[in-house]
């Protein structure tokens, strides 16, 4: 028995505490608020992690590319598509999220939500207070705050430093990179927390609201499902159009890779299937293995996507009017915050958190999100892997090689 029990997937074991947690808050009220504490134990958790995590990972994300000069022409040029590609991906998100308000009929944090979080959060921050806010007066005081645009900021002039620093930085470098491994291992440990908060999140959530409060939820998935489809159907198709590719010819060759990314919600276990599948088009290795690794950490099409629905849906759920000014200012940092954490599991609910946290907003909602996330995990680490296998084909497209030449099945 414990042998069975010890072999369930993480998986498994948060939709097992998504049901139990809703029986206990349908039939066991009282109980479900007295288990409401271990919500509050995982949400520190997760909290606790977000800066150290993002410096981490977002030094050993640019030291990756081995000096400057490495990054190149041909590094240029994948920013260049990886910015328009999430750009686009956030206001295709903001847009189906202000529409079809998802997060309407739910009420989390409403005993936390005060005048002064509504006051902040409908705040348009002006071009000069946004630029001059950017970088931190103290890199601790931004740590204390959560402010994640600060520690990004910061991180990523730290890590271009070491580049340029060269072998007199390579200890600091290999504290960082150890560093990262650690968080990846401590964000694990959390996770297995994720049950727990997910269980009792439920159970407060039903005890208080009733069962209408699962309804926004699945209307939620149907949003985030939707806007992907667009996505892709409005940027990446045009793209591969662009590139000249056969778009169905395309598909096919990389069907195994993403059936595989939504099967295991994993984008770095179909990784070297996609490699192999992009170098049987004929895109050369040097763009291949340079562009693509750096998409997984540098171009999360569909987690950005999905990040800028959850922000706007857990501020609807909380009555929280967000003005149109605060959701661009919202996009600008989840632009900045998506980069360089993509190894990390869930790494798009660490992000959520440390944009709420920033924007003023309750994570009460975070841990509600967590009972539907496999489901959404699902189409966007599948966005995820084709985002940046097509930006791969965009680079080789614009490197002006003559590899559609090589790939004539793909291109006749």
């Amino acid at each position: 028995m414990w042998k069975f029990i010890t072999s369930l997937k993480m998986t498994t074991w948060i939709f097992i505490a998504l049901v139990v947690g809703l029986l206990i808050g349908v039939y066991l009220p009282e109980t479900a608020h007295m288990i409401k504490p271990f919500r509050t134990l995982f949400l520190n958790g997760v909290k606790c992690i977000i800066a150290p995590l993002i410096f981490a990972s977002v030094v050993t994300g640019i030291n990756s590319a081995g000096s400057v000069s490495g990054l190149g022409k041909t590094g240029l040029r994948a920013i260049l598509w990886f910015e328009l590609a999430t750009t686009m991906a956030l206001v295709i998100g903001l847009v189906f999220v202000n529409w079809l308000k998802p997060g309407s009929g739910l009420s989390i944090g409403s005993t936390h939500v005060t005048q002064d979080i509504v006051s902040a959060s409908q705040t348009t921050m002006s071009l000069e207070k946004f630029i001059e806010h950017i970088l931190p007066t103290n890199f601790a005081e931004a740590i204390v705050k959560g402010d994640v645009l600060q520690i990004v900021l910061f991180s990523v002039i730290f890590g271009v430093a070491i580049l340029l620093a060269g072998e007199k930085a390579k200890p600091v470098l290999l504290l960082c990179t150890s560093l990262n491994e650690i968080m990846f291992k401590f964000t694990e440990i959390i996770m297995y927390l994720a049950p727990i908060g997910v269980g009792a999140a439920i159970a407060g959530s039903v005890a208080e609201h009733g069962l209408a409060v699962l309804l926004p939820m699945a209307k939620l998935v149907g949003t985030l499902y939707l806007a992907l489809v667009v996505f892709v159907i409005t940027v990446l198709v045009p793209a591969l159009i662009y590139a000249k590719v056969k778009i169905k010819k395309f598909f096919l060759e990389l069907r195994p890779s993403l059936v595989l990314a939504f099967a295991t919600t994993s984008s770095e276990s179909a990784y070297p299937m996609a490699f192999q599948s992009l170098e049987n088009m004929g895109i050369k290795n040097r763009i291949a293995s340079f562009v693509l690794p750096l998409g997984y950490s540098f171009n999360l099409d569909g987690s950005t996507l999905y990040l800028a629905i959850a922000s706007v849906f857990i501020s609807q759920a909380a009555g929280i009017e967000l003005s149109v000014g605060t959701q661009i200012t919202m996009m600008l940092t989840l632009m900045l915050t998506t980069k360089g954490v993509a190894a990390v599991p869930r790494a798009s609910l660490v992000v959520l958190s440390a944009t709420l946290t920033a924007f003023g907003l309750p994570l009460e909602g975070l841990v509600l999100i967590i009972g539907v996330d496999e489901f959404m995990d699902m189409a966007r680490t599948t966005v995820n892997l084709l985002g940046n296998c097509v930006a791969t084909t965009v680079v080789a497209r614009w490197e002006r090689e003559p590899l559609f030449a090589d790939y004539q099945h793909l291109t006749d």
